[in-house]
């Protein structure tokens, strides 16, 4: 990676707000209604165009194609996965619908009835016909079944996306690159009779997923893992109330699954981003960074992606006094945040970032994100103007962080 150890480099999770007329594509595909594949192809090779040079534009040092290509961080991944069949369910009831966090329901119910009616439309672009949105938000939901042994049969949609990124970089010098990919793990697929065991699913899910991690490598990119591990938010999916024990068990196992899927694959190409929950709820519980570090630093990754802007967590950078880094690992902590439209002063960026290198060295130390800001159609979350005041003021706090860090 170029620079890194000369100055304080700048990054981000990956999800950017889309452009109007791709995301009315997106939003019509999610709708069922007809689109043109060649328009859709079009509309995405131009938009990453316009990502990665406004990336270049506001001094983003490592970016990515803002995942534009895909309906979501996540769920994108079903139609690359052979043996996974789409069925439709009847989309649950308003209220917290779209999000499982089932402690915060009781915690406050009134705030997340009200904010589960509203978070997925509230900064969609207004130009944007309305009843398109409604007939999206009210499609059924997909629910995935294992029909047969899983393979991974993406490598087209792949190769577009990596060709649409590398034709957009071309003119500019940054320092490096990636691209976010979906980790091995689902909570929305009934393995049926395919699989004996939830741990013989979530390595099959591993062994395809290698494939398209190993292609983005390859491709000269590194590749992000997106997706946090059950301790973080006391969520198990398909048990109302885990006990720590099986959190655990399950994280611990995700893990192993991660490493199994980034075999042979250099820790330095490999980035893993955890959030607490891309939403703007009050995060109360959410689990400290300090019950599940040691879960983190076993996944083989060189660099560590995590949140530190939000202040349920800012505090957190503390924690690396008492937990050692290793000294092949980087942290990438969030110094804006993705959940407020407030733009942070440059000053406060730089603070924080210094706050990070007093405990792990300047060298070890890119400034990031907490999280995408638009991590599937129905989460963007800021306006896209203020997304990219955001990485603005990202570059121009960490040029100041270098000026105190290296005189």
């Amino acid at each position: 990676m170029k620079a890194l150890g000369e100055r304080i480099l700048t990054t981000h999770v990956g999800s950017l707000c889309r452009p109007a007329p791709l995301l009315e594509m997106v939003i019509d595909q999610v709708a069922g209604n007809p689109v043109d594949p060649a328009a859709f192809e079009a509309e995405v090779a131009k938009s990453v165009q316009y990502v990665v040079a406004r990336q270049a534009e506001v001094g983003v040092d490592i970016p990515s194609d803002g995942e534009f290509s895909k309906p979501d961080f996540h769920n994108y991944i079903v139609k690359r996965l052979g043996g996974l069949e789409v069925q439709q369910v009847q989309r649950t009831p308003a209220g917290s619908a779209g999000m499982y966090y089932p402690k915060l329901d009781e915690e406050f119910p009134g705030f997340m009835k009200q904010y589960g009616a509203m978070y997925r439309t509230m900064w969609l672009p207004p130009e944007i016909p309305r009843d398109k949105i409604d007939k999206a938000l009210n499609a059924a939901v997909p629910r995935t079944v294992v029909t047969r042994p899983i393979s991974y049969e993406g490598q087209a949609e792949l190769q577009r996306d990596l060709k649409n990124f590398k034709q957009a970089m071309a003119p500019y010098d940054f320092a490096d690159a990636f691209v976010p990919a979906a980790t091995p793990s689902r909570s929305d697929a009934i393995a049926g009779d395919i699989y004996k065991s939830e741990e013989e699913y979530l390595y099959a899910l591993a062994d395809a997923m290698h494939e398209e991690y190993k292609a983005i490598v390859d491709a000269g990119y590194m590749v992000q893992l997106d997706l946090g591990l059950p301790s973080r938010n006391q969520v198990l999916y398909g048990k109302t109330n885990p006990t720590v024990e099986e959190l655990r068990r399950a994280s611990e196992m995700q893990v192993e699954a991660y490493n199994h899927a980034l075999r042979g694959i250099p820790t330095d190409r490999v980035r893993y981003h955890l959030c607490w929950g891309s939403m703007n709820t009050p995060h109360t519980t959410d689990v400290p960074l300090t019950d599940f570090i040691e879960l983190i630093l076993k996944i083989n990754a060189g660099f560590y992606v995590l949140e530190g802007a939000n202040p349920r967590h800012e505090h957190e950078w503390m924690v690396w006094k008492d937990v050692k880094l290793p000294q092949d690992k980087v942290l990438v902590p969030g110094v804006v945040s993705h959940q407020t439209n407030v733009v942070e002063h440059p000053e406060l960026i730089s603070w924080r970032i210094q706050n990070y290198a007093s405990v792990v060295g300047r060298d070890r130390v890119i400034a990031g994100t907490d999280c995408g800001f638009s991590q599937g159609w129905t989460m963007q979350r800021v306006h896209e103007e203020v997304q990219w005041a955001k990485l603005k003021a990202m570059a121009d706090g960490a040029a100041l962080a270098t000026k105190a860090l290296w005189g």
